[in-house]
């Protein structure tokens, strides 16, 4: 999407004003469902993989716990490498070594857990490779869907701002 900027932030050329053209990135709607799709059928088939997942109810347990686990270290750690990126291009620390070392930390620790768990179950080899392919399709997907999330929270936050700059300059004529 192109939006004309006020000539408050270009200047003024022959008591004519002119506009900036400012570019702001916008996902399609396309790639917006293809994300989520991509997303709910990673879920579908972890739940349809943990829910027939035979053997002890505690393995079914642990299972569930870590694919949460892994899900939610995921989205963190797409957070936390998007707002490190944001804070070098700005110049400033976002976050402590330590607070880094805990959110890698927890994501190495959750899948290395969550692995593990399925690797020691003592189940089909067939199964135990339908249920790791869907852990990983489901990562993939939340770090994608992290992102298109991100993104488009920032298109908005960009257009307001563009938005309340036209109304301010707008008001000051």
């Amino acid at each position: 999407m192109i939006s004309g900027a006020p000539a408050a932030q270009s200047g003024h050329l022959n008591n004519r004003k002119v506009f900036m053209q400012t570019l702001i990135h916008r996902d399609s709607k396309p790639w917006q469902l293809q994300v989520w799709a991509s997303f709910l059928i990673a879920v579908f088939l972890c739940a349809v993989g943990l829910s027939w997942l035979p053997g002890r109810d505690l393995d079914r347990a642990f299972m569930v716990m870590g694919y949460f686990f892994c899900l939610s270290a995921a989205f963190v750690l797409a957070k936390y490498v998007r707002d490190q990126q944001q804070s070098r291009a700005e110049g400033k620390l976002a976050d402590t070594p330590m607070f880094r070392l805990v959110v890698w930390g927890g994501f190495f620790l959750a899948m290395s857990l969550t692995g593990w768990g399925l690797w020691r179950m003592e189940i089909n080899e067939t199964y135990k490779a339908f249920l790791g392919v869907s852990w990983l399709y489901l990562i993939t997907c939340s770090f994608t869907l992290a992102k298109t999330l991100r993104d488009s929270h920032e298109a908005d936050l960009s257009e307001a701002r563009m938005g309340r700059a036209a109304r301010n300059h707008a008001a000051n004529e």
